[in-house]
């Protein structure tokens, strides 16, 4: 059988071709004189499946999207604290080139715009880093995050560094008010080569599944960083990462994104799916305009919206008994609301019969869920009975029942 994912895409994209409105970005000769036509869109799903439609290949300078990957890098290198005492995590209501900073601090609002991604950039690796050093990082923590080589579009960075009036002002209001160190030339060229590197839409949905499975690159099986890392990059991302747009894109769309004026988007749904778009065209707010709404299509088709709450009660736990055994089947992702429905079941079991905790179907757990699932079978093993655990993906880590004893492993 032939998955009809694909052609599900397909249909999204060929629904969309006719809208021609908008505008290549003009202030970057080569992304100005770049074919307008290409469509392309793809979804990778935590567990490492990718469906692509249209366009998915080819490639294209990743620009603004470098930003929220580039400040995972940069919080990986250098800790959260560090990064926070020089930019911000405030919206900045404001288009990306705008010296949007606090009062007082003079942070950049956001790592989202300009001024905070430049920020972020020279963060990168450590105090005492240049240029190349940066680039290199970038380059290759991109790689890792899509699962193969990258490499920086030569062109499009020289282009882009003939007109970096702008970024160059920025970066030198930065260094005035002692937010940014360094020789600010190389920060900004840098910086330019940084969203020089070339992705394909392939590569934006499993760089964003990443972030989506908390860290762990879903096709490599590479932990790339820590959940905690992960989580602040989304919360950031959805609430900064479409700019002046970002109100008005949670609310319709609901899927923490970020654009580039390319014409790429990436976006991510934590625990389920990461997603790429690409179509040079660009609306108002510098955002690709049929990427826009290729994901106002599958945030309504598919229930992807953040917030949506209008799809019933979903169960957690599957119970299933034998004259000797009883199972509890957990799926997904383990949280309080799965582990507190568990915990309920194993409560209104009774008898002598052995007990399974089946964590086949479980894609992780968190502490929380973990320390209650582990919780709810030591009290039964302390009632007497038997307990077990089948676990072939070892997704529960480390199931000390809390005495230094373990359940049966089956």
């Amino acid at each position: 059988m032939k998955t009809p994912v694909p052609d599900y895409l397909d249909e999204v994209l060929d629904s969309l071709r006719d809208d021609t409105s908008g505008a290549n970005a003009d202030y970057i000769p080569e992304l100005a004189e770049a074919d307008p036509e290409p469509f392309g869109m793809a979804l990778t799903t935590t567990l490492g499946r990718t469906y692509a439609a249209g366009d998915a290949d080819t490639e294209f300078s990743i620009q603004s999207i470098s930003k929220p990957f580039a400040y995972a890098a940069a919080i990986i290198d250098r800790g959260l604290d560090r990064v926070l005492d020089a930019v911000g995590v405030e919206p900045s209501g404001e288009a990306f080139n705008e010296l949007s900073l606090e009062g007082g601090t003079h942070r950049p609002k956001n790592p989202m715009i300009n001024a905070g991604a430049i920020t972020t950039h020279s963060l990168l690796v450590g105090a005492e880093a240049g240029q190349g050093d940066r680039v290199d990082r970038a380059v290759t923590f991109f790689s890792r995050l899509a699962g193969r080589d990258l490499r920086v579009d030569e062109r499009v960075c020289a282009s882009e560094l003939a007109s970096a009036h702008r970024n160059l002002a920025l970066a030198y209001m930065l260094r005035t008010y002692g937010i940014l160190d360094g020789d600010v030339p190389s920060v900004v060229e840098g910086y330019t080569r940084q969203c020089s590197i070339l992705v394909s839409v392939r590569d934006l949905s499993v760089m964003a599944a990443t972030l989506a499975t908390g860290g762990i690159q879903p096709v490599t099986g590479e932990r790339i960083m820590d959940p905690a890392t992960a989580r602040h990059v989304m919360a950031v991302m959805a609430a900064a990462g479409m700019y002046d747009a970002a109100g008005d894109w949670l609310t319709r769309v609901g899927i923490p994104a970020k654009s580039g004026v390319a014409g790429g988007i990436v976006g991510v749904l934590p625990d389920r799916v990461g997603i790429g778009t690409f179509s040079p065209r660009l609306d108002s707010h510098g955002n690709s305009q049929r990427g826009r709404r290729a994901f106002e299509r599958l945030s309504r088709d598919m229930g992807m919206h953040l917030f949506a709450s209008d799809q019933g009660r979903l169960d957690a736990v599957d119970v299933s008994e034998s004259p000797d055994t009883v199972t509890f089947a957990l799926r997904g992702n383990v949280q309080l609301t799965a582990a507190s429905e568990l915990l309920d079941l194993m409560a209104d079991s009774n008898g002598p019969a052995d007990v399974v905790l089946d964590v086949t179907r479980v894609h992780s757990f968190s502490d929380l869920g973990r320390r209650m699932s582990l919780e709810g079978l030591r009290r039964l093993r302390l009632d007497g009975r038997r307990v077990a655990v089948r676990d072939p993906s070892g997704v529960l880590p480390d199931p000390d029942l809390g005495d230094g004893s373990y359940p049966d492993a089956l």
